[in-house]
């Protein structure tokens, strides 16, 4: 298969279903994610509209993904480390190798790579509070 670069919102979306195909099969981060996630659908097209804003810049997203993410530590007894964000990120940056490359590819691995590091970091001190 030819890859090509992310270009268009259809093109989000194939990157955020076939990414959580696999994040939900994965045996450390499943349980997160299909534990909470009660609408599988809404979920994928909130992902979708978060990449597309944060990829292109012209759409606006309107959630708090750090507050999910701190909320989601601790119903599980602040067990969230730096192996699930790990993980994680090489789900991403895996998934995004299968179907894409180019700069909007390249930039989708280096905002992950950013938003990882920074959730981790504000939940860590979230539980200081």
């Amino acid at each position: 298969m030819k890859r090509k670069d992310i270009k268009t919102r259809e093109d989000v979306y194939l990157l955020v279903t076939s990414f959580y195909r696999k994040v939900r099969k994965d045996k450390l981060l499943g349980p997160f994610f299909n534990d909470k996630i009660k609408d599988w659908d809404e979920h994928l097209e909130r992902l979708t509209n978060f990449w597309e804003s944060s990829l292109f810049l012209k759409t606006k997203y309107y959630g708090n993904p750090l507050e999910a993410h701190v909320k989601v530590d601790k119903e599980n007894n602040n067990s969230l480390t730096e192996l699930h964000f790990g993980v994680w990120l090489n789900l991403w940056y895996g998934t995004i190798e299968e179907h894409f490359e180019g700069d909007h590819a390249e930039n989708a691995k280096r905002r992950a790579r950013k938003m990882g590091t920074f959730l981790y970091l504000k939940i860590f001190e979230a539980r200081s509070t």
